[in-house]
């Protein structure tokens, strides 16, 4: 029977081996080749769903969404839309019925709209934050969820790095499909946790007084973790 906690702390993390997305990534330049990538991805049963924007140091100013990731359980697309904007064949999956399941979707859904004015909330979507309530798990990040069910670390390094850069770097587009991935697999395993009922939470105690998250000086910030 497996094991889940209600809440799992950022000092549990650190001390976690890291998990990076060791599958195929295809960087998407062209509307072309986003007409192909979108052909495979509405052969798939559920995708993973993320998007990364330019950071702004600069009080007032802001930037549109420059990357959508969309993964499988093993291949991740990156559309660069600082490029190719939002191609109509892209538009129409993301309202499709093919299944996709994303973490803070309503602010994903805000910066695509700024781009391009499309309701991508109409198609068939699957919200983690509020899947995992029904396991009693009450975290909302990305990372603590995925550490509480893997036991592995998601790093947020990447995520104020240079969206727009000419070329993403390597390690940008691990980040990159690493979001978008553990989404898909934190979805199949509970999914399959909820089919068979084999599980069982855990209510860990935490002293309000003294909290482990406060001695923990990783490279995770606090502010991530609506993501």
């Amino acid at each position: 029977m497996k094991q889940l906690r209600d809440t799992i702390t950022k000092a549990e993390i650190a001390s976690m081996p890291k998990v990076l997305f060791e599958g195929r990534i295809f960087v998407v330049y062209t509307e072309a080749d986003a007409d192909k990538a979108v052909e495979y991805l509405k052969t798939q049963q559920v995708v993973g769903v993320d998007t990364e924007t330019r950071p702004s140091f600069r009080k007032g100013m802001t930037h549109k969404v420059a990357l959508l990731q969309i993964a499988t359980s093993d291949t991740c697309f990156l559309f660069r839309l600082n490029r190719i904007g939002m191609p109509g064949s892209l538009q129409e999956f993301l309202m499709s019925d093919t299944l996709k399941v994303g973490l803070s979707l309503k602010d994903d859904f805000m910066m695509l709209r700024r781009r391009k004015d499309v309701h991508t909330e109409e198609g068939n979507w699957i919200e983690l934050q509020d899947y995992v309530k029904r396991f009693g798990i009450q975290d909302q990040s990305l990372q603590k969820i995925y550490a509480n069910l893997f036991g592995q670390k998601i790093s947020k390094s990447q995520r104020l790095s240079n969206w727009e850069a000419e070329t993403l770097k390597e390690c940008q587009m691990k980040y990159a499909a690493t979001d978008a991935w553990a989404c898909v697999e934190i979805y199949n395993c509970l999914a399959e946790l909820e089919r068979t009922g084999d599980y069982e939470v855990v209510k860990v105690d935490v002293d309000i007084n003294n909290p482990p998250d406060s001695l923990c000086h990783s490279e995770e910030r606090s502010d991530e973790e609506s993501r």
